[in-house]
């Protein structure tokens, strides 16, 4: 079996060590809330590493906000060529923001697993069905 790409893995939202079992019980733009298995159901790593690991995905996720709103910013204002009114972009910001805050939530949390945790390594003997 070859193994899993980290790309494909993150994609998916799949367990940074096993890279086969899921980060979130749901999907992403499903009507219930967006829950984390506490452990991969494929290799039993505990995902939340210590007592509010979590926390520091806000900060990713902060930071992925604000390209957003820097890119939606920018777009705006070349479709536009809008300077007069600042409503324009609070509303396309404020849009963008709230129409991708389910991928933001989930993918602050994959890029803290995967590349900002530096205890967390990819294990290749996990990684088959």
């Amino acid at each position: 079996m070859p193994k899993t790409p980290k790309l494909t893995a993150m994609l998916h939202a799949k367990c940074p060590r096993c890279r086969r079992g899921d980060l979130f019980k749901t999907s992403m733009y499903g009507f219930k809330s967006q829950k984390m298995f506490d452990v991969c159901p494929k290799c039993g790593m505990r995902y939340e590493i210590e007592p509010g690991y979590f926390y520091a995905a806000m900060y990713v996720g902060y930071t992925l906000n604000v390209a957003l709103a820097v890119t939606v910013g920018i777009a705006t204002y070349m479709v536009t060529n809008e300077l007069e009114s600042p409503w324009v972009y609070i509303i396309t910001i404020l849009l963008a923001s709230f129409i991708t805050a389910p991928i933001n939530f989930r993918y602050s949390r994959v890029i803290l697993l995967y590349w900002l945790s530096p205890k967390v390594k990819y294990v290749a003997h996990y990684d088959h069905d």
